[in-house]
């Protein structure tokens, strides 16, 4: 953390409503008190936009910016100064987009305040882009089957959230969904006519491109910027539905294209930029139908098609090789324009960012960009399979991105440092949490993209599906040092509280790990005395636990989320823990000789995925549950 108080005597108008924002997150940070250093920020339009250079004297701290992101990013560092020589620096971003995209349609939406604190804590890192990326999540007029019961953004809650992003120097962009990712919308009988299929607009409908331009106007009406997101990625079966049996058969090369030329002409009325994410380009162009394809070819004529004025966004967040990353930037330039890069920290499909992969992919993304020259990168966050994760979580690895944007020597020494000044807690706890999922039976931590730790909370108490993976292997001392410590750092102030939802984790599985193969063992052996330990001491103390995990990741999931979209991980826990119950009631009965047997303890467990890297075992809540198909 910094070891300076900042008196603030010289500021101009363009970053006072800012900097009265940031103030209160960083309690005596900022104050007239003895010994604390004048700090005046000065505009310098000899500056770039994207530099900031700070000196220190007799007469205290002068920070001269050249953008009020810039401004941000200094405090940021003068916040995290251990010593005189850290006040003194100069850097610039050879990046003019330093964004971030936070997913706000896998049930999780991100509470306008929730929201607010995310920006204040990446603005002082140096973000200067913000995408809220909503499939249906945002008020459209006219449409009350579109994001119902989603628990959506209203249009003033947005215009509010654009004012702030504003003061931050942040530019919030819309990120929406105008072709396909459109199932929720798409569910309710009242949209029918909407259906190519089950998720994919009827592309070439006069009445889908009067939706589109609802959509368009409601997300971008609400906003200064005039750019927006239209998505259209992941349109596999575009044309197969309802626009067959009404068109006929047709080239998706062609469709995609027809299609996209009616949206853009709608952004062109509307005064808007558009940008889209580039995958079904290259997935037509492959013989395979992936998007990472070397062999990819695409038709000349399809190409030219492409309209020029619609920016494609390449993503990738899957690749540890810069090569990939360099490859695929240059196959984008083939088809005609400058395209986006858009990264990925890795908080979806886990109950914590999966912060050492994360710094993997972000580290060879950077790396080619800044080879190939590419000026707007933004980092994407999703929340797969329902939210899990504590948003927050991925902000050491939004560190570790702004520090490769403004060129650090050392990114992650830098990060490690300034994390500290920004959010008022050590960094290094926040990726140690990310050992839900980095067991000791993970060679490479930071190759590894694999939920394990979820797995393991969500699996069935008694059939327990990742036994036989976990082979002879004792997590209970990893999982029970990992709880302690976490919680340990939890009560240290700052944004470190949040360590209080991975401890509460690491708690559960220390117990709920190896329950399945320990009650196996003693019911072979029938060994009553540790039978009766499970029943009377362990399986208690373990619903105990699970219920406390429950009620912090409602108090987390509320105090960050709206409200809708908690049902679902619910529903989750009061399987777990009636299962839990269950085993309970069986176990006891059993003991008290009211069952002659426990065929589901008996039953013999095979692995699946045998032969398989565990590193590369990534499987949905559902699949945990149980064997059976039917969930």
């Amino acid at each position: 953390m910094g070891a300076f108080t900042f008196n603030v005597k010289l500021v101009p108008d363009s970053l006072k409503a800012g900097l009265d924002e940031i103030r209160p997150d960083h309690p005596g940070r900022f104050g007239a008190g003895k010994g604390a250093l004048a700090l005046s920020f000065v505009e310098d339009s000899t500056l770039g936009r994207d530099s900031v250079a700070s000196a220190v004297d007799k007469a205290g701290v002068t920070l001269r910016f050249g953008s009020r992101s810039a401004a941000f990013r200094g405090l940021g560092r003068l916040l995290s100064a251990a010593t005189r020589s850290d006040l003194a620096f100069s850097e610039s971003s050879e990046y003019t987009m330093r964004g971030l995209m936070a997913d706000c349609s896998r049930n999780g939406v991100l509470r306008p305040d929730a929201a607010r604190e995310f920006m204040r804590r990446s603005a002082l890192m140096g973000v200067n882009m913000l995408m809220l990326y909503a499939e249906d999540t945002y008020d459209v007029p006219g449409e009350p089957f579109f994001g119902y019961l989603r628990g959506g953004y209203t249009s003033l809650e947005m215009m509010a959230l654009d004012d702030y992003a504003d003061a931050l120097g942040i530019e919030l962009i819309p990120c929406i969904q105008a072709l396909a990712h459109l199932e929720q919308f798409l569910q309710w009988e009242p949209n029918a006519k909407y259906r190519d299929t089950n998720n994919i607009l009827l592309a070439g409908d006069d009445a889908t491109y009067a939706l589109i331009r609802k959509l368009i106007k409601a997300a971008s009406g609400c906003v200064r910027s005039r750019r927006i997101h239209l998505g259209m990625d992941e349109a596999q079966g575009l044309g197969s539905g309802r626009f067959k049996e009404k068109f006929g058969d047709k080239p998706p090369f062609e469709i995609i294209n027809e299609h996209l030329a009616r949206v853009r002409d709608i952004c062109r009325d509307e005064g808007l930029k558009p940008m889209i994410w580039s995958d079904m380009y290259f997935r037509l162009g492959s013989k395979t139908h992936g998007y990472y394809d070397m062999e990819w070819r695409i038709p000349g004529e399809i190409a030219a098609d492409i309209p020029k004025d619609v920016q494609l966004v390449y993503w990738d967040y899957y690749h540890a090789d810069v090569e990939t990353y360099r490859k695929m930037i240059a196959f984008h330039r083939q088809l005609g324009s400058e395209p986006l890069m858009a990264g990925g920290i890795w908080t979806w499909s886990h109950m914590w960012c999966a912060l050492p992969w994360s710094f993997t992919a972000v580290n060879a993304c950077m790396s080619a960009c800044r080879a190939e020259g590419l000026k707007e990168v933004f980092m994407t966050m999703w929340g797969d399979e329902g939210m899990e994760v504590d948003l927050f979580s991925a902000l050491p690895g939004i560190q570790y991105f702004c520090e490769h944007a403004f060129g650090a020597a050392d990114p992650m020494k830098a990060a490690k440092k300034h994390f500290a000044g920004v959010c008022g807690c050590p960094f290094e706890p926040w990726v140690r949490a990310a050992g839900l999922d980095s067991i000791p039976l993970v060679r490479k931590p930071e190759m590894s993209t694999a939920p394990l730790g979820r797995s393991l909370l969500w699996q069935d108490p008694a059939l327990a599906l990742m036994d036989p993976v976990l082979g002879r292997s004792n997590l209970r001392p990893w999982y029970g040092r990992l709880a302690r410590g976490l919680a340990a750092e939890s009560r240290k102030g700052g944004l470190a509280r949040r360590l209080e939802y991975p401890a509460a984790i690491a708690s559960v599985l220390e117990l709920k790990t190896h329950l399945r193969r320990d009650l196996a063992r003693a019911y072979a052996k029938r060994d009553r005395k540790a039978l009766t330990a499970i029943a009377g001491r362990e399986l208690p103390e373990l619903r105990r636990r699970s219920d406390a995990l429950w009620k912090r990741h409602r108090a987390m999931w509320m105090a960050t989320y709206n409200p809708f979209g908690w049902e679902v991980i619910e529903s989750r826990y009061g399987t777990i823990m009636a299962r839990l119950a269950t085993l309970q009631q069986r176990l006891d009965d059993f003991l008290a000789g009211r069952l002659d047997s426990l065929p589901e303890i008996a039953a013999a467990l095979h692995n699946p995925w045998k032969g398989r890297e565990i590193s590369g075992l990534h499987y949905s809540p559902a699949r945990m549950r149980t064997p059976s198909c039917i969930s």
